[in-house]
């Protein structure tokens, strides 16, 4: 198997099915592939949408939380049940563009330092509210500037990386909003490349702004604290 597309979703029961077949239409026959959908305490249909289709997909997967644990924690969960050594990431509810993985996962695989590298999807058109794209990019130019991560858009859904630097990373709640500080904390690179990006045809966001903004304040001040630890040790024999 090339790669696991790790999808986390809660309450987006509509959007399992059209974005399954917008996957199959990208990648059948292209590569060897398993979607791993986390639900994370949905509330609606979202289960049994999964589960309706896995009879005529076997590389269908469904990990289920017992109760909500968020975003960061439903990744992980995808990322360390998935079985390929390459890992490709979505939001569950259609707004990313399953035609780009070809391109990034293909960029990613033939880099010399494959093993140490995010690639980073960037919304150059995002298709959200006016209040939605103002907050982001205000928050990205305060994180960059504070992080030097040097990332136009951490917060876009789809990304492609090597499992095992992935779980290198250390763990804690909101961790995928910063995955490319951390990266380059544990030795690696990060690469942004523009992506194409939808508006929600169904369903609703389960993320308000301000919620983000509070525990992002604090997760910022965090991982400028985890900056200024040692990160990966450079090993020899």
């Amino acid at each position: 198997m090339n790669l696991s597309i790790v999808i986390p979703v809660r309450n987006e029961a509509a959007n399992i099915a059209p974005l399954v077949g917008e996957i199959r239409a990208a990648l059948d026959g292209r590569l060897a592939y398993e979607i791993v959908y986390v639900d994370d305490g949905s509330s609606d249909g979202t289960v049994a949408a999964v589960e309706a289709l896995q009879g005529g997909f076997p590389a269908l997967r469904l990990v289920k939380h017992r109760a909500r644990a968020g975003q960061s924690a439903a990744i992980r969960s995808g990322v360390k049940a998935s079985g390929a050594d390459w890992i490709a990431t979505l939001d569950g509810d259609g707004q990313n563009d399953p035609a780009d993985i070809p391109r990034l996962w293909a960029m990613a695989r033939e880099a010399a330092d494959a093993p140490r590298l995010l690639i980073a999807g960037q919304r150059a058109k995002r298709r959200d509210s006016t209040v939605k794209r103002w907050s982001s990019r205000i928050a990205n130019k305060v994180r960059a500037q504070l992080l030097g991560d040097d990332t136009p858009d951490t917060g876009c859904g789809l990304k492609v990386f090597h499992r095992a630097l992935y779980l290198d990373l250390p763990f804690f709640d909101h961790q995928h909003r910063f995955l490319p500080a951390l990266v380059l904390r544990e030795g690696g690179r990060v690469v942004s490349v523009p992506v194409n990006h939808r508006p929600r045809e169904r369903g609703t966001s389960n993320y308000g702004t301000l919620d983000r903004l509070w525990v992002g304040i604090v997760d910022l001040g965090g991982v400028m604290w985890l900056k200024r630890r040692p990160g990966r040790a450079v090993i020899r024999e």
